[in-house]
């Protein structure tokens, strides 16, 4: 699905990545763990084709396609999502307009907010007032209504309370799998059901309670020093701290 090759960025003429490689298979999803200020949004944002991110080295191959020169609109047709910490708020266009844009056909937007207790929004400026949880649900809903094969979430526990947080999960899966787990649905069965790919950046693993995962890495000084079981490193890191989960995978 998705494949990196020694890649490296820069921000405004700033070295951030370094020679990152990173294979995600069609119905994988990866974990990003990492200190702040090491490069993790960095990574999302060159996938995506933000203008400021700069690829210096290296290639970027989605579906087997050299995407490394493509536009954001070009890889968001071919299938890339993102959603981002900080999204602008827009005024004068409602949400309502907004997933209608990013549908990737004609799509009942009542229903699709229903699920993400998002209908008493769709008639309000994008992102106008709203809190971090109901940012993070707006940015999902959006998804939601793209349907892309890569998902790409950063940070999506960031400011939003439990309840949120447990919605937001649910609805990435409901992302990933364009439905829900199915009651009495193993975990392994799971994931052999999923069709997309996804990349989660997260600092507490609070979201692996409702995302199934495949593979971690840990983001160190603007690479990827270590990967392993989602699980195992989580808990590493929450005991030893980065430098020393690194030490250890070494």
């Amino acid at each position: 699905m998705l494949k990196l090759e020694n890649l490296s960025v820069a921000v405004n003429d700033r070295p951030i990545l370094h020679d990152v490689n990173l294979h995600i298979k069609p119905g994988e999803v990866h974990v990003l763990f990492g200190p702040n200020g090491t490069g993790k949004s960095t990574l999302i944002s060159a996938i995506m084709g933000f203008a400021r991110y700069t690829v210096t080295g290296g290639k970027i191959y989605f579906k087997g396609q050299d995407i490394t020169k493509s536009s954001v609109d070009e890889r968001a047709r071919l299938g890339i999502g993102v959603m981002i910490q900080r999204p602008p708020t827009l005024r004068g266009l409602t949400v309502r307009e907004m997933v209608q844009i990013c549908g990737k056909k004609q799509v009942d937007v009542d229903e699709l907010a229903d699920k993400i207790n998002m209908v008493e929004f769709l008639e309000r400026g994008v992102n106008e007032g709203f809190s971090g949880g109901e940012i993070k649900r707006s940015e999902l809903l959006q998804l939601m209504a793209q349907q892309p094969d890569l998902v790409m979430l950063d940070e999506p526990e960031s400011g939003v309370d439990i309840e949120n947080i447990a919605l937001v999960g649910k609805s990435a899966n409901y992302i990933l799998e364009r439905g829900m787990r199915k009651n009495g649905q193993t975990v392994k069965k799971y994931r052999t059901d999923r069709k997309k790919s996804g990349l989660i950046i997260t600092h507490t693993g609070h979201i692996l309670q409702y995302i199934p995962a495949d593979t971690a890495h840990v983001m160190y000084q603007g690479t990827l020093a270590c990967s392993g079981n989602p699980q195992e490193m989580l808990s590493c890191i929450q005991k030893k701290g980065y430098e020393e989960c690194v030490n250890c995978a070494l």
